[in-house]
């Protein structure tokens, strides 16, 4: 978990950087949104350390599509609620940031060589909402998501980072969200973080360290771990998607860094211009 040394480390170099840092953030259960975690609690400090950006593209692990990679270009995108079983005061909640329609269909040509498309049906999914929230709470910083081509493999998730990454100089912060370990059948509330979910989490983590990105994407080198930690890997990629876009000049910060449930990594990081 982000400590306070740790944070004020981070925002003494966050504020004066000209680029715009890389986020992930773990966000794990859609109760965080509505009760003061400690995960909540990171998220909106965090918020505080951000330079502001002019806009914000989140890759969540919630928008999937295949053959195709979607850019939301809607003037107000709508908060969508997509979970079941929830008290109903997480129904109720909104964020009414409003979208960035000439910059995503930028965004749509930048990325024309991995099949870029328009689509103004989408929005802000938990993903997205229930984490920007903390970070930029009076929603009055444009937001706007980019799809996971499901029907591609991790690496080409790198390469939409890679792609992505000369937005950090226009001023726009690219966010990941999603979790680095994520296996809901495996779940046991309040119980013990399970060994499969340490061994990702560590081996993501040391990866990161060493800018091993290609092993990160490496789907026969991570085997039978990797299925473990994901039975859909759709929580994985948006962390794939914010290494993809960093390069030697960043520094890298973790926070959140637990295992929740047993079997889902909150562990977030920061990767920020030195």
């Amino acid at each position: 978990m982000i400590t306070a040394t740790t944070l004020d480390a981070l925002r003494a170099r966050l504020i004066p950087s000209d680029r715009m840092p890389l986020v992930f953030l773990g966000h794990g259960s859609p109760m965080n949104a509505l009760e003061n975690t400690s995960y909540a609690r990171a998220w909106s400090d965090l918020g505080q350390s951000l330079p502001r950006p002019k806009a914000i593209l989140v890759v969540s692990a919630h928008w999937m599509t295949r053959g195709t990679t979607l850019v939301d270009v809607s003037a107000m995108p709508r908060t969508i609620h997509d979970f079941y079983g929830f008290p109903e005061p997480l129904y109720q909640m909104t964020y009414p940031a409003p979208g960035q329609p000439d910059l995503a269909r930028e965004v749509v040509s930048l990325l024309a060589s991995h099949k870029a498309a328009e689509d103004d049906t989408w929005g802000l999914d938990h993903g997205a909402w229930a984490v920007l929230k903390f970070l930029y709470p009076e929603a009055d910083v444009p937001a706007f998501q980019v799809s996971i081509d499901m029907g591609r493999g991790l690496d080409y998730q790198l390469e939409i980072g890679r792609t992505l990454a000369e937005l950090r100089d226009r001023g726009v912060l690219i966010l990941g969200s999603g979790n680095v370990v994520h296996n809901l059948r495996a779940m046991r509330p309040g119980g013990a973080p399970m060994d499969f979910a340490v061994e990702f989490d560590t081996l993501v983590a040391e990866r990161l360290e060493d800018r091993d990105f290609a092993a990160l994407a490496d789907r026969a080198g991570l085997g039978k771990l990797l299925d473990a930690a994901h039975p859909s890997v759709d929580h994985y990629m948006p962390a794939l998607t914010i290494a993809g876009a960093s390069d030697a000049g960043d520094d890298l910060t973790f926070m959140t860094d637990t295992i929740d449930l047993g079997s889902v990594s909150m562990r977030s990081f920061v990767f920020h211009a030195r």
